[in-house]
């Protein structure tokens, strides 16, 4: 990762397929927001143009994830569109659910296969757990905080909700995560498909990551621009 917005300045007369071949992580802002390979030399303000994403705020996005310690400005926020920061975050879910987590589950069903019952069951319980926290964390925010903010933001908010709320109770959904990895880190039995506890390490790595950089973007770019929004600033 790099740790400077100078070694890679991203502007949005840059090619998209430059920007996204400094940073592989940003394939999945790209694809998030909608936008299609097969670029050939257009800019990113073309690409995002004809996908209707606001340039600066698919640029603001990429930056938490290609630049280690990043922190928007000021002025960062205010150009950024929220209705665009809520589709990343929303499609964000989408591909936790329907992707990542899926393909840790059966990662880790194969790995558990040569297991003991016994085993099987509780190694296949920690993952349950985390499954289910990770569900009700997102429907708490697909359910009341992504609404909430679309209310603001077409000014008819007239709920006892305030994103302060939401920031104060934010829930941490990475605990029993890191559970899960011990588990297979240290103490799965030899047995176990040593291939297939790869492949589970390297999904948990990887949801942990995005879910680091997601949770960045809710709490220091969401809630400062809905605050604001909520003191007409």
């Amino acid at each position: 990762m790099n740790t400077s917005a100078n070694r890679h300045p991203m502007s949005p007369s840059m090619k998209m397929a430059e920007l996204l071949d400094t940073d592989f992580s940003l394939l999945g802002v790209a694809t998030r927001l909608g936008l299609h390979f097969g670029f050939g030399d257009a800019t990113v303000a073309e690409v995002c143009q004809q996908a209707g994403i606001d340039p600066e705020t698919f640029l603001l996005i990429c930056r938490v994830y290609a630049f280690d310690g990043y922190r928007p400005t000021r002025e960062a926020l205010s150009a950024a569109h929220l209705l665009d920061i809520l589709k990343y975050l929303h499609q964000s879910h989408t591909y936790y659910t329907e992707m990542v987590v899926p393909e840790m589950a059966a990662a880790l069903e194969n790995m558990i296969r040569p297991c003991a019952e016994k085993q099987q069951r509780v190694i296949w319980k920690f993952f349950a757990d985390y499954k289910e926290e990770l569900a009700k964390h997102f429907a708490y925010e697909e359910g009341q905080v992504f609404p909430y903010v679309e209310a603001v933001l077409n000014k008819r908010s007239g709920a006892p909700f305030t994103i302060g709320e939401y920031e104060k109770n934010h829930s941490n959904v990475e605990e029993k995560l890191e559970d899960l990895k011990n588990l297979v880190m240290k103490y799965i039995p030899v047995r176990c498909n040593q291939q297939e506890a790869y492949k589970v390490l390297f999904y948990i790595y990887t949801l942990e990551y995005d879910l680091g950089k997601h949770t960045f973007i809710e709490d220091d770019i969401l809630v400062p621009m809905v605050g604001r929004m909520e003191n007409h600033e």
